[in-house]
């Protein structure tokens, strides 16, 4: 079974722009490229991609796009846009131009304004998404996971996916407030989650598989099999593992589902949500 790794990054690397990758880092201080990547993709058995954005500008959008035109691996991008610009609908109509534009993403975690997802000029902007059927991933971490049903309940047509399960503490290994907010979510049809970031959420040098199994029970108890997507979160998981290891958490915690089952997990839900 050929899978999509519907979760990672290229960047090359630039300390004042990527000051994000601090000190504890410095494995990630390099540049990370298609031609990096392409080769471990072929030895897990992956057909492609989804690379997201990890600079909020518009000159993301431009490097990810020149990559995917010459790495037929990447099937698709979530770029980056400010939504609460007045000119929105023309950059929307301008990206809508490009087939490898799937969706965009805001670092909602990184704003000081926790629920700055409800912001009335922010929704305006995610509002026009649907009339150019782009997808909007949710990068949150778990403080903001109270506001996302009024969130994704005000756009019940968009396609809306929770990144890294919205980063819960694996860790410290607390799980409860972060499981009652993720369980809320179940009803909302039009949400999915990867699951991704975990490794980076645990415990850096010293993670056991059975520090994964309690979080991707409760995803699976929330989300069923057919609205979680399979990422890799490459490279930033290399702070934490190599990507056959973070391939590994996942495939053994779903060994025993069916090969039905995996085959949307690794695959045809991405293919589906991102419309690869």
């Amino acid at each position: 079974m050929l899978r999509i790794d519907a979760h990672q990054h290229f960047w090359t690397y630039e300390p004042v722009r990527d000051i994000w990758i601090d000190s504890t880092m410095k494995i990630l201080r390099r540049n990370y490229l298609p031609t990096h990547l392409e080769p471990i993709l072929a030895e897990n058995n992956f057909a492609g991609t989804v690379t997201i954005q990890s600079d909020s500008s518009e000159a993301e959008n431009q490097f990810q796009l020149k990559n995917a035109s010459e790495h037929a691996f990447i099937l698709g991008i979530v770029g980056w846009v400010d939504f609460m610009k007045d000119n929105i609908g023309d950059r929307l109509d301008y990206y809508s131009e490009f087939d490898k534009i799937k969706g965009f993403r805001h670092i909602l975690q990184q704003e000081a304004q926790r629920n700055f997802m409800l912001n009335s000029k922010f929704m305006q902007g995610i509002k026009l998404l649907e009339k150019y059927d782009l997808t909007y991933d949710i990068l949150i971490l778990p403080d903001q996971l109270q506001y996302i049903p009024e969130f994704v309940s005000a756009f019940p047509k968009q396609r809306f996916v929770i990144d890294h399960l919205a980063k819960p503490d694996i860790k410290g290994q607390t799980i409860n407030d972060w499981k009652k907010d993720i369980l809320k979510l179940s009803e909302f049809e039009n949400l999915s989650c990867k699951i991704s970031g975990m490794v980076t959420e645990a415990s850096l040098n010293a993670w056991q598989q059975h520090d994964f199994d309690p979080y991707l029970d409760v995803i699976i108890s929330c989300f069923g099999i057919d609205r979680i997507l399979y990422g890799s979160d490459w490279p930033v998981s290399n702070l934490s593992a190599t990507y056959s290891q973070v391939l590994n958490i996942v495939e053994t915690y779903f060994s025993s589902f069916s090969n039905s089952e995996k085959e949307k997990i690794f695959n045809l839900n991405a293919a589906r949500f991102y419309k690869l």
